[in-house]
């Protein structure tokens, strides 16, 4: 084996060497257990709100009261799901890392191989004695020093790759193990977040009963919270009767999925004026946003986030009109606080694509549009969760 050679074969050890990022990168099983952990954290405060609704029970209560607790276990489950969301994005992105580098690590223990086998057919052409021929053949005692050093190493770069390819070996099982730890916790994920959107749709269904008992408030600030409520039950009522007919119809893919997390592009860019979530509203009051609020100059340019199909176009209580987009799947977008509507029920949507102008001067958050991500059910999603960070 020349010098050129064993120069050769060290380079393509180093190449294959593992990087530092790969060491560094954090184990699959650390990354779970944190999710895990997380989710606990969740949990027990749901937990602890359960313990003291339970306690409460059979005191006298206010339809305002339950309608509270209701809205608080509504919310806890919906971080829940939420949180389940972003999980099983992070777990996605490292499927496809570990993937990457299980067929990286793979190739490299293919030239390592290949490498082994060549020495080993130059090793048995050039017989057992080869290493006494090369000893004698020297012509002085510096040659002999020269053609032992060089016979040494190239010992040592033998030892070298076997040593590696017995690692890479390794590495390759580890891999393979990793991706089946990670199936595994994907399946369990989305299962769990099955349970958690059935909890979740429960949890709305008894608080749409309660709902249905209040009496309207004399103060505005309820006024505006009945209103409110009483245009989310439309609007999951639209979105229920979707997904019933998506439920005739065969499935099919659509243009938002899991995957989507933190990829969709802002409806417009401005600043955002409230989030997802229990805000505090006026006279001590709290209303719960079920989207992102957005300021923009009225007329603004109002773009859809991916394709889909117009369910509706038009007036929608206080919220002005209004467009509802079906993007299969069990996902829906709402474009909400419009000055003016430029797409018809029925038509499909592009991605990008104008639907409407930004309006929402009338309204107490002044111009603005509300952009809401629906999930299977009606469920409300963070779409901060879902758009592209800014």
């Amino acid at each position: 084996m020349s010098g050129k050679a064993v120069l050769t074969l060290a380079l393509l050890t180093a190449a294959v060497a593992p990087t530092a990022g790969a060491q560094e990168r954090t184990s699959v099983t650390r990354q779970i257990r944190e999710n895990q952990q997380r989710l606990e954290q969740i949990r027990e405060e749901r937990r602890q709100i359960e313990n003291e609704i339970n306690r409460l029970r059979g005191q006298a209560q206010t339809i305002g009261t339950e309608l509270e607790n209701l809205e608080r276990q509504k919310a806890v489950t919906g971080r829940i799901v939420n949180e389940l969301d972003r999980q099983i994005g992070s777990l996605t992105s490292e499927l496809d890392t570990v993937t990457f580098e299980l067929m990286m690590t793979q190739d490299a223990l293919a030239a390592k191989q290949a490498i082994l086998e060549a020495r080993l057919a130059e090793i048995y052409k050039r017989g057992p004695l080869w290493v006494f021929e090369v000893l004698l053949a020297a012509e002085s005692f510096g040659d002999l020093l020269n053609r032992y050093k060089y016979l040494y190493l190239v010992s040592r770069q033998d030892r070298a790759l076997t040593q590696e390819i017995a690692e890479l070996g390794d590495r390759v099982g580890l891999r393979r193990r990793e991706l089946v730890t990670v199936y595994g916790e994907l399946d369990r994920q989305r299962s769990d977040r099955e349970r958690e959107l059935s909890r979740y749709v429960s949890l709305e269904q008894r608080r749409q009963r309660a709902l249905q008992t209040t009496r309207a408030s004399a103060a505005a600030a309820a006024e505006r919270l009945t209103a409110l409520a009483r245009d989310e039950q439309r609007l999951t009522d639209i979105i229920t009767a979707l997904e019933r007919e998506r439920a005739r119809n065969p499935a099919t893919a659509g243009s938002i999925t899991e995957a989507s997390i933190g990829t969709l592009e802002w409806p417009v860019d401005g600043r955002v004026l409230y989030r997802f979530g229990r805000q505090a509203g006026p006279d001590d009051t709290a209303v719960r946003q079920h989207g992102v609020g957005i300021a923009v100059p009225v007329g603004t340019p109002v773009r859809s986030v991916a394709a889909g199909v117009v369910q509706h176009a038009g007036p929608f209580g206080t919220y002005g009109p209004t467009v509802l987009l079906d993007h299969g799947g069990g996902y829906y977008t709402l474009y909400l606080y419009l000055s003016r509507i430029d797409v018809g029920v029925d038509a499909p949507v592009a991605p990008r694509q104008v639907v409407g102008l930004s309006g929402g001067a009338g309204s107490d958050e002044g111009p603005h549009i509300e952009f809401q991500i629906r999930g299977q059910g009606g469920i409300a999603l963070d779409p901060e969760t879902w758009l592209r960070r800014r």
